[in-house]
């Protein structure tokens, strides 16, 4: 294990008994990297603010649920913040400027694009470049448009022009693929 990770155990078991440090030490190394994780869902500046400050209410709050047999402490953070922008999106909360239908034109292609360069900007030598690599293409798009756009199971069928049960097959193999490999 890394530092930092050893970091975010220590600053959540110090958010579970209280400390107010230990929710500042979160703050301090992973806000930036939070608000464009939940920018890159909800597609606003403001509202992925909004998301990370109620995420960090709920790493306050929940802290003592966290734990490390069950995944790593940056895992706990980020699926907490995915989470509730996909709860904001669900809730309808997010106002709409533009027409549902043009919105998603204008945006499915750039954002697609942007997708799956997420996988090329990774480290050629990381364990997850070569994980992911290793996937069917259509797995590892499905994988990459759930995780980190956020994408639906029913919204990634319709992009990839597949039934919903076979999105979903391909997705949960895959990760089961990316989760031997990764071990």
């Amino acid at each position: 294990m890394t530092d930092q990770t050893h970091d975010l155990e220590r600053a959540l078991a110090a958010c579970a008994a209280g400390d107010r440090q230990g929710l500042r030490r979160i703050f301090d190394d992973e806000a930036g990297r939070l608000v464009a994780v939940a920018q890159r869902i909800v597609r606003r500046r403001e509202l992925a603010e909004e998301v990370v400050q109620e995420a960090f209410i709920r790493i306050w709050t929940h802290a003592h649920q966290y734990s490390p047999d069950r995944g790593s402490a940056r895992g706990w953070i980020y699926a907490i913040v995915r989470n509730r922008a996909l709860n904001l999106l669900r809730d309808g909360k997010r106002e709409d400027l533009v027409g549902e239908d043009r919105l998603e034109t204008l945006q499915d292609g750039e954002q697609l694009d942007q997708i799956m360069a997420s996988f090329h900007r990774l480290d050629r030598n990381s364990r997850l470049h070569e994980c992911l690599g290793s996937l069917d293409e259509i797995k590892r798009r499905g994988i990459l448009m759930a995780y980190v756009g956020g994408y639906t199971h029913g919204e990634i069928a319709g992009r990839l022009k597949l039934p919903l049960g076979t999105a979903k097959s391909w997705i949960r193999r895959g990760l089961s693929s990316l989760r031997e490999c990764m071990a």
